[in-house]
């Protein structure tokens, strides 16, 4: 079949080459196209019960993760200049597109009784502006004398206070939200300009933003180094212009087709679609590599390019084409989960690599084909006397300590075990964020001072209209409250029974004893009052349904991490069902940190099951190429070995178990397998042509496909460490940690691999060899010469 190919390439190489051209212009146009993503990742399916919980919950109440908060810690707050131009700053931010609605001091407001009319007036506390110190102070007084804000919208004990901003959920799902938050930045930073103090931030329409830009820009940086590092490497193997900067195209080319590939499918670039390019040029290079050193190989022996160049395509075409099968099974194992966000990258990414294959079979051949055949100093790297006394030694090793070798791994193994035991598992929403990046900082302002930033809503369903206005199910609502209070990493509620409290105060002329819940000849009272009152409308919408039926308590939580949230939630259930029975009332936790939490777990066990169907599945063409259980074995273990040992650092180093690092695994292992392909496949053709001498067999094959291993891995190596600059902890340790369980791997595929094939020679050889499935050209006598 790979005769035929190899025929057809270069009798066609204009026309191919001319229909890749058009390919990549038109893919590269289409890529022009391609949208940052402005959301946080769906990673529950929306059939789980948390997914559905709140999908209920919005119908019902509203969006309430679409929130951005504004702080400032000024201990001249109350000086009339500074709260005159906080006043001004809130009503610039209430301006802003997409500001749907603004809550800071300078528009709150207080219940006011009209004893006349029977109902409540909703009066401001502040003007537009204020013109004296006296003026503030006594409005200062009304205001503080309203324990609803308190916690809420300032902390006095540091002088800390809050602008909070509702966005509009659509605007801020499209590229105008950067513009949106560019402008609050620019508002708030002519504040601190004019005011001389420091503005925080946080929600997470912001945070999305911040991450956005930081993906945005880690894309060309990381794209840009990826090529550049390969690049010096192929120039440092090769001493060649041309063997450097044609394959660089072939990669580019690639790099702009995953771009056009994304825009096709209507996928947005995300955390991990932002990897895709400068890994496919990481992952492409290898490609060339391999091809280049086989034609510098036939060419030294032929001295004939277009025979040398055809003999590539026959003799390692079939070998690449698994290799890339194999990485690409690695990646596409995520289109096996539920989550969106890995589905679009496993999708992606494994299309992208196997027409990367595609490219390379094709371009790098034609391309040569043009060019002058290579000159004896470039083909000089195949005698590189460094790499050949390095080959030379593991060839001994291989020949004279294999027992050593048994012993070392066996110890390895034995560690890596250990060391797997000591992994943990976490999933903050900003664990990747570095602990200085500014975006954290604030998060952390904003736990230490205002309990958290992050939503969480308990809903209670009476099953009964105006069933949540009853004095028994709003003392209930109380104590609630007061418990969970009580837990470090959790705010107090804003519910109903905030706004009862307030109207009861307002009822008795806004003193702030009376600042409680009413008893049942108060409740009277207050409803003719509520019910003859704007704030009827105004107050209680946000809190109950509009049956009164249904109540939500609002809180903030710190971002606390899957584990803590699983306690927090049990912890909280039993409390409200201590107070509400299941065969009474429905209960319901839910919120945007629910659902990433449950997501978060979620995706952790889904991306533990893609691995396993990645080994399954590699294993699957490893038995399909070798025909035997025994050759699919020893194939497998140098490179499970490798998974083994990244675990156990992993357990050493305090590194958890979250989702940026469990793919490390997947795609180690799918990039790993590659050299022994290689390897048992040129080990299978020197089996053929040397009468079926395992160890003989072993050694030549050893010392041709050792070098392009070498070179491979380094390439791998450096461009997956690259990622180790990156500012998310998770794309860092992505990029070590594949570093890393790649070089174990090409240590295990060098020494471990050659001495189980000759220490187990009668496990491995002949019958099981014969029956492989991977196409060997016989070499000829010219070749032996």
């Amino acid at each position: 079949m790979w005769e035929r190919i190899s025929s057809f390439v270069l009798r066609y190489r204009v026309l191919l080459l001319g229909l890749v051209i058009l390919f990549t212009a038109f893919m590269g146009f289409t890529g022009r196209k391609i949208e940052m993503s402005y959301v946080f990742a769906e990673l529950l399916p929306k059939k789980d019960s948390a997914s559905i919980n709140h999908v209920k919950f919005v119908e019902t109440f509203g969006e309430e993760a679409n929130i951005i908060v504004v702080a400032v810690e000024n201990k001249n707050f109350y000086e009339l200049n500074h709260f005159n131009r906080w006043i001004k700053l809130s009503n610039e931010l209430k301006n802003v597109g997409a500001v749907e609605n603004m809550l800071s001091i300078s528009n709150t407001f207080q219940l006011v009784k009209n004893t006349e009319n029977k109902k409540f007036d909703i009066e401001p506390i502040f003007p537009d502006k204020l013109e004296t110190q006296n003026e503030l102070d006594s409005l200062k007084s009304i205001f503080e004398s309203i324990p609803l804000y308190e916690g809420y919208l300032y902390n006095d004990t540091i002088d800390t206070y809050l602008i909070i901003l509702t966005m509009n959920k659509d605007r801020m799902a499209t590229k105008e939200r950067e513009e949106l938050v560019q402008k609050i930045r620019e508002h708030c930073t002519d504040y601190e300009n004019e005011t001389g103090q420091k503005i925080r931030y946080s929600g997470l329409p912001y945070i999305n933003v911040r991450n956005a830009e930081l993906i945005e820009r880690e894309i060309y940086i990381f794209t840009v180094l990826a090529l550049v590092i390969c690049l010096i490497i192929l120039l440092i193997f090769f001493k060649s212009f041309k063997a450097m900067f044609f394959p660089a195209l072939v990669v580019l080319s690639g790099v702009a087709t995953s771009m056009g590939s994304m825009v096709l499918f209507g996928y947005q670039i995300t955390i991990l679609t932002g990897m895709i390019p400068p890994l496919l040029i990481v992952i492409g290079i290898p490609n060339s590599i391999y091809i280049l050193n086989k034609y510098h190989h036939e060419y030294r022996i032929h001295k004939n390019k277009i025979k040398a160049l055809k003999r590539v395509i026959m003799k390692i075409g079939n070998a690449i084409f698994l290799t890339n099968l194999t990485t690409a099974s690695g990646f596409a194992a995520f289109i096996t989960t539920n989550s969106d966000t890995l589905k679009q990258f496993g999708t992606i990414a494994s299309l992208n690599i196997l027409y990367m294959f595609v490219l390379s079979i094709l371009t790098i051949p034609i391309i040569f084909s043009f060019l002058p055949p290579p000159e004896e100093r470039h083909i000089k790297h195949l005698k590189r006397r460094t790499l050949g006394k390095t080959i030379e030694q593991l060839i001994n090793i291989t020949q004279n300590h294999r027992t050593k070798v048994y012993v070392s791994m066996g110890i390895v193994v034995a560690l890596s075990i250990f060391g797997l035991s000591q992994i943990k598992i976490s999933g903050k929403l900003l664990d990747d964020i570095p602990d200085k990046d500014p975006i954290k900082v604030d998060v952390k302002f904003f736990e230490k001072n205002f309990d958290g930033i992050m939503p969480l809503e308990l809903v209670i369903d009476t099953k009964t209209p105006n069933g949540i206005l009853q004095t028994s199910t709003l003392k209930k609502l109380d104590e609630i409250d007061k418990k969970i209070e009580s837990y470090d990493d959790i705010s107090s509620s804003l519910s109903i029974v905030n706004v009862v409290k307030m109207a009861k105060q307002a009822f008795y002329n806004g003193n702030p004893r009376f600042y409680s819940l009413p008893g049942n000849t108060e409740r009277n009272f207050l409803l003719s009052y509520v019910n003859n009152s704007e704030a009827d409308l105004t107050l209680a919408k946000s809190f109950v349904d509009s049956t009164m039926q249904k109540s939500r308590m609002s809180f903030r939580v710190h971002d606390i991490g899957t584990k803590r949230m699983n306690e927090l939630y049990d912890s909280i259930m039993h409390n409200v069902r201590s107070h509400f029975p299941a065969d009474k009332f429905d209960v319901m936790i839910t919120g945007s940190m629910v659902v990433f939490y449950k997501g978060n777990e979620y995706l952790v066990k889904n991306l533990i099951t893609s691995l396993a169907l990645a080994i399954f599945a590699i294993a699957l063409f490893m038995a399909f190429m070798f025909k035997t259980p025994k050759m699919v074995i020893m194939s497998l273990i140098p490179n499970i070995i490798p998974l083994l040992f990244t675990g156990a650092i992993m357990g050493f180093a305090n590194i958890p178990i979250k989702a940026s690092t469990i793919l490390v695994f997947s795609i180690a292992f799918g990039i790993s397998v590659d050299n022994t392909i290689h390897f048992l496949a040129k080990y299978r053709q020197e089996l053929m042509t040397n009468n079926w001498n395992v160890q003989k067999s072993v050694i030549k094959a050893l010392r041709e496909t050792g070098v392009s291993m070498i070179y491979t891995s380094t390439v791998l190596f450096f461009g997956f460490g690259i990622f180790a600059i990156s500012k998310f902890g998770g794309t860092q340790a992505l990029g070590v940690l594949v570093s890393m369980t790649l070089l174990v791997a090409l240590i295990s595929n060098l020494i471990l691999l050659p001495s189980l094939l000759i220490g187990l020679e009668k496990f491995t050889s002949t019958k099981a060899i014969r029956k492989a499935n991977i196409d060997v050209l016989i070499e000829d006598e010219e070749e032996k010469s």
